[in-house]
């Protein structure tokens, strides 16, 4: 113990005019840094979030979803090698995410015994990694047509589909 009643400590701050930069620095520093930064983030005209163009971004959140597309009802069907060209021959050509290979027998005669109508509804619906085809550039009597020139390259016998006549 010591003998005066009030032992002396000393710290870091040695003078008044020390402690009262201190104070400066680390609490009245800070708060004009802060305000300073809230008017620079503040201030100035800008765009909306996530728009460059605010009437150009209310445009496209209101757009319509879906579209219509007029397709010409009376044009010829397409020959189903033209469609197997344009539809079918990238993965049937090469055999991509087990697709049976055109003109390949061994791999048609099992799908061959399934029938003409289940071999449509796989090609229009999709089976496997095969996505379904039905609904996009070509019609399903033209899907149908494809269908029947690969199977018929192969050995069997489908009757090629045609439209039907129109009511009298």
């Amino acid at each position: 113990m010591s003998d005066s009643p009030h032992e002396h400590h000393t710290g870091p701050v040695k003078t008044p005019a020390q402690l009262g930069w201190l104070s400066f620095y680390f609490f009245v520093a800070p708060v004009f840094i802060i305000i300073g930064l809230v008017y620079y983030v503040t201030s100035g005209a800008m765009p909306s979030a996530g728009a460059d163009n605010t009437e150009s971004a209310i445009v496209k959140r209101i757009q319509r979803v879906g579209s219509i597309e007029i397709r010409d009802a009376n044009r010829p069907l397409r020959a189903g090698m033209e469609v197997y060209t344009a539809q079918c021959a990238a993965c049937h050509t090469t055999g991509a995410a087990g697709a049976p290979v055109f003109g390949n027998i061994g791999a048609w005669s099992t799908r061959l015994d399934q029938g003409y109508e289940l071999l449509l509804k796989h090609a229009l619906e999709g089976k496997g990694a095969m996505g379904a085809q039905g609904g996009g550039e070509y019609n399903d009597l033209e899907i149908g047509r494809a269908v029947v020139y690969m199977s018929n390259e192969v050995g069997a016998a489908f009757v090629v589909p045609e439209k039907p006549a129109a009511p009298q």
